[in-house]
């Protein structure tokens, strides 16, 4: 079993850093990727020579209104010249979003979670071929009472390198449906939440529920830092860049 330490990031000396270091430093991520979108993916270790990995997700969802049931594929892809050996893909859960299950993988132990995640799964792949994709079906709930994110990290099998990570990054509507059967989500869009009996509630764009506005959320001008506590790593914005990604932490292996 693996056991990765906690890392604890202080407030807004490490944002100003790190932001400043990598919207300078970093090219823009394509929006689109064929069928699905890398939306909010960021390279963050350097894989091994000759492999490229990337992930995708869905540009629209749908929320079943009565049971807040919803479904995607999540898309991990080697987009290099190289097979890539033994990796590992993690769907993460934010906020509204609940990630149930997803087809083939194991859940994650709560104490290895990311913080401030609520949900996600363990997807072990033992080779990517060059050129190849391997999509898993995700299973999830979605509040719409709240925002919702998902986060796709691709780590190595000790998960002391991450090679790409997507998000978290939002999905949502900002013209909710409540008395239609299902309500259409969009990749990269904050939900606004709909209070009960139709209305949207006062709350600003971003300003979160409670402990919700402690949780990282995708777009221009956000400065929040969440330390992913057992992983060891950070997710911090890039400014207007609006990206996410993980400045990993040394971390150890236990029998």
């Amino acid at each position: 079993m693996i056991f990765l330490r906690t890392t604890t990031v202080t407030g807004s000396l490490v944002v100003a850093s790190f932001s400043a270091a990598m919207i300078l430093s970093s090219p823009a991520v394509a929006d689109d990727d064929g069928p699905g979108s890398s939306q909010g993916g960021k390279a963050v270790d350097a894989a091994p020579a000759g492999v490229k990995l990337t992930t995708t997700l869905p540009s629209e969802i749908s929320v079943d209104n009565g049971s807040e049931k919803t479904g995607f594929d999540a898309t991990v892809k080697n987009g290099g010249s190289e097979d890539s050996g033994k990796i590992k893909l993690w769907v993460v859960g934010f906020d509204g979003m609940t990630v149930n299950s997803v087809e083939g993988c194991t859940p994650i132990a709560e104490n290895n979670l990311p913080e401030g995640s609520n949900s996600g799964y363990n997807c072990e792949l033992d080779n990517l071929p060059a050129g190849e994709t391997k999509s898993y079906a995700v299973d999830a709930t979605y509040d719409l009472s709240k925002k919702g994110e998902v986060c796709l990290p691709v780590l190595s099998t000790d998960g002391k390198k991450t090679f790409w990570q997507q998000g978290p990054v939002p999905f949502g509507t900002t013209n909710p449906s409540p008395d239609a059967p299902a309500t259409p989500l969009l990749l990269g869009t904050d939900n606004q939440p709909v209070a009960p009996g139709g209305d949207q509630g006062d709350e600003e764009p971003g300003s979160g529920q409670g402990k919700d506005d402690e949780l990282p959320r995708t777009g221009a001008g956000r400065d929040d830092v969440v330390p992913l506590g057992a992983a060891g790593a950070a997710l911090v914005t890039a400014g207007a860049a609006g990206l996410w990604w993980t400045r990993r932490r040394p971390s150890h292996e236990r029998g």
